[in-house]
């Protein structure tokens, strides 16, 4: 699935990581990227839906998007 964000976001590949690995490297994504500009987190650790928006609600961050394809969540932050 492509979301109408695919082509402003930074891509990253949390495949296969556990937590808390796909939040980190979130984490890390955000740092390097300017207000406003999005990223979108790959994940297929099942805890990413609740943690993402854990997370968006602590960090201050937008979360834009989430959605799931087979298997694969798909968390789009905006940097805020």
């Amino acid at each position: 699935m492509t979301t109408s964000f695919s082509a402003e976001c930074i891509e990253v590949d949390a495949i296969g990581l556990r937590c808390p690995m796909p939040l980190l490297k979130a984490k890390r994504a955000l740092n390097g990227v300017g207000v406003g500009q999005l990223i979108k987190v790959m994940s297929t650790d099942q805890g990413s839906k609740r943690d993402f928006v854990v997370f968006a609600e602590q960090s201050g961050h937008q979360l834009v998007e989430f959605f799931e394809v087979d298997g694969v969540y798909i968390h789009i932050l905006r940097k805020c």
